[in-house]
């Protein structure tokens, strides 16, 4: 082979090179921006948005499911007053947003039941509903952390939640 001929292989094996690198790093940012666009950052906006659209409608559905529930053994939930603010909160495992608003509940004895003649009973509480967003919609267990507002929830659930902005 010549050397005219060699430079000719080298141009084209560099030319290949450089046609895979940049190819290569297309993919990578494709691959980074979907990636960026499924954490809860990228559908932060999104899912504040269907909170607030749905709130109504979480809201009775948490006392549903909380209801329903038999916590605290031997009450029944009677009323349930939210706070208008909202924390959003993100699981530092799975990365999944959660929505806490602080709640007063007030529950009722169980006729007949072992709380029935406790005085407390009537005694309002404080709490904090939680809420699950899955990244399509919001939907809630009907779990409330008693004795904390959200800001102390997330405090105290510190290795499992952060706060998102």
């Amino acid at each position: 082979m010549t050397g005219g001929a060699w430079i000719s292989v080298l141009v084209a094996a560099l030319a290949a090179v450089i046609v895979a690198a940049v190819v290569a790093t297309a993919l990578l940012m494709i691959a980074a921006r979907r990636r960026r666009g499924a954490r809860p950052d990228g559908i932060l906006p999104r899912a504040r948005e269907a909170f607030h659209r749905e709130r109504e409608w979480l809201e009775a559905r948490f006392l549903t499911a909380a209801s329903q529930c038999g916590k605290p053994r031997g009450l029944i939930w009677v009323e349930c007053d939210f706070e208008d603010g909202v924390a959003f909160a993100r699981e530092r495992g799975s990365g999944r947003l959660r929505a806490l608003v602080g709640v007063t509940i007030g529950f009722e004895a169980v006729a007949g039941g072992d709380m029935e003649d406790n005085p407390n009973v009537a005694n309002l509480r404080a709490a904090t509903a939680v809420f699950l967003y899955d990244g399509q919609r919001w939907t809630t267990e009907g779990r409330a952390v008693f004795n904390l507002n959200p800001a102390q929830t997330i405090q105290h659930y510190q290795h499992e939640l952060e706060t998102v902005d």
